[in-house]
């Protein structure tokens, strides 16, 4: 497994949002234990040095992920600047990674905000640009930025 540079233990603020994630999803959950259910991810966001919670809300076509419900209403109540994002798994399942929809999303948009993430050394808090190696920019004025070869070889 590959761990970021920026790869941190986390600091008070990040722990209690785990927390706020844990129990978001513990009392929002609509599954049994060992059971499938449409909401089984929670998700806490700070920005502006306040927090915002969402849940998932599965479906076969792709609904949307508990960190972009979260990251829709941190908006939507007025945050502007994204400083720490986690998601956590019902029934006991702990802190998740995000997916690969996510992590595009947070390097397109909060490059800089940092994400709680399961690592073999346990939680650490990284960079949310350094969970896609690789990666491609996208945004509204430019559209995707080319891709830049630092080695010729490749």
């Amino acid at each position: 497994m590959h761990v970021p540079p920026s790869a941190r233990p986390l600091n008070d603020d990040e722990r209690e949002l785990v927390e706020l994630a844990r129990r978001t999803i513990d009392e929002n959950t609509d599954a049994e234990p060992g059971g499938d259910g449409v909401h089984t991810m929670g998700a806490a966001v700070r920005a502006d040095s306040r927090t915002f919670t969402g849940v998932n809300l599965y479906h076969f076509t792709g609904g949307p992920c508990a960190e972009l419900v979260a990251i829709g209403s941190a908006r939507a109540q007025g945050a502007r600047q994204l400083e720490c994002i986690v998601a956590v798994g019902n029934d006991g399942r702990g802190v998740t990674g995000p997916c690969g929809r996510d992590r595009q999303v947070f390097a397109d948009y909060y490059p800089a905000m940092r994400v709680v993430v399961p690592t073999p050394d346990g939680l650490r808090s990284v960079l949310a640009v350094e969970l896609l190696p690789l990666f491609q920019r996208w945004t509204l004025e430019a559209g995707t930025t080319p891709f830049e070869r630092n080695n010729p070889e490749l």
